[in-house]
């Protein structure tokens, strides 16, 4: 189990992004630091490109606006958009072996036009009011920054599901990089890893996190109550519900004018 510093990546549609992905960052950066199983310095969000294909998946420029909407308040984790722009499909190995590089490489001082996506701690340039989770570069460059995959429960059960991974993909996503896995009060995920011979394997470097505090809310849960017409408020931040109703994704209706004012 990684004990140095690391960057927490969540991969996925996020259409609409919700509270409960935002929420999954927080979760998980608590859970590392109160047992001092590291050092969180950072957190990418990284969206699918619109060649995933996945029923409901609004274009990416739209994904990704709703994104930094939703991120306004956050002060440490980014958007990585370097999926979205490719010219395909990129599988969750590779964004994250990509990411992994370019941070290296940064640490190394061999990158010297850093992408947007890079962490304050890592790019050592946090505001005055915003406290440093680490010492900075500097004091730190013996320490390799890992980036782990988070998710949650589901994403760690479809690793059964055949010809969804290849056994490559998840040797290294899972071997190399590691896996914090969010999941809900009364499941059982440590089960699925000692029933899977490859999780098994590697189960040191899986942190399973429970979330005590029940949250349902889920991009399918938005996308129904918009398309119905019915409220989605306080299950994603209001510059989303807003942008999306401006730009009638979901099906979701305009919505209605200001009354007029005397």
């Amino acid at each position: 189990m990684s004990k140095g510093l690391i960057v927490l990546m969540a991969c996925g549609s996020f259409s609409p992004p919700t509270y409960m992905h935002l929420r999954m960052f927080e979760i998980a950066r608590d859970y590392i630091h109160s047992l001092g199983l590291g050092t969180v310095v950072g957190g990418i969000v990284s969206p699918v490109h619109d060649a995933y294909g996945k029923k409901d998946l609004v274009a990416a420029q739209h994904r990704i606006a709703m994104l930094k909407l939703a991120l306004r308040s956050s002060g440490w984790i980014k958007i990585s958009e370097w999926e979205t722009q490719r010219s395909g499909w990129t599988r969750t190995r590779v964004s994250l072996q990509y990411h992994q590089d370019m941070i290296n490489s940064h640490m190394n001082a061999l990158e010297p036009d850093p992408p947007s996506w890079l962490p304050d701690d890592v790019l050592n340039v946090n505001s005055i009011d915003e406290p440093d989770s680490f010492a900075g570069v500097n004091g730190n460059q013996d320490q390799p920054v890992t980036i782990k995959l988070l998710c949650g429960a589901d994403l760690l059960e479809s690793f059964a599901t055949p010809g969804l991974w290849s056994d490559d993909d998840l040797e290294t996503i899972v071997g190399h990089h590691g896996l914090v896995v969010v999941t809900r009060a009364g499941s059982d995920p440590g089960r699925f890893i000692h029933e899977s011979d490859l999780l098994y394997k590697h189960r040191k470097n899986i942190m399973l996190v429970t979330n005590y505090i029940a949250n349902e809310v889920s991009s399918t849960v938005i996308r129904r109550l918009v398309r119905r017409g019915e409220s989605a408020k306080y299950l994603t931040d209001d510059a989303v519900l807003a942008y999306l109703r401006a730009h009638r994704l979901y099906g979701a209706a305009p919505a209605p004018p200001a009354p007029p004012t005397d």
